[in-house]
């Protein structure tokens, strides 16, 4: 999973942000590859799919649905299904 993190992380500029689920940013590159790599660890199978694409006034809201067994360090081996929404702010890099 480390360097599909780092794939991940490439999206973002240099010291772009993530938050998730309303918690403290993760700042910059590393820390956002450090973030996706928990999620590729956790679920290994883990597939997102595209929902929807909606621009609003202080962003484009990206819908998706994730589905993947948590059968990585201390998992359970639940399959789960999760649907959300990232909200992406583009800058000029």
């Amino acid at each position: 999973s480390g360097g599909e993190s780092q794939r991940v992380a490439e999206f973002f500029a240099e010291n772009g942000s993530l938050s998730i689920n309303g918690g403290e940013p993760s700042v910059g590159r590393e820390a956002i590859a450090a973030d996706a790599a928990g999620f590729m660890t956790a679920f290994p199978d883990m597939v997102v799919s595209f929902d929807a694409l909606i621009v609003t006034e202080i962003g484009s809201e990206f819908h998706w649905t994730l589905t993947g067994t948590n059968t990585g360090p201390g998992g359970g081996g639940k399959r789960v299904r999760i649907s959300g929404y990232e909200l992406w702010r583009i800058g000029p890099d």
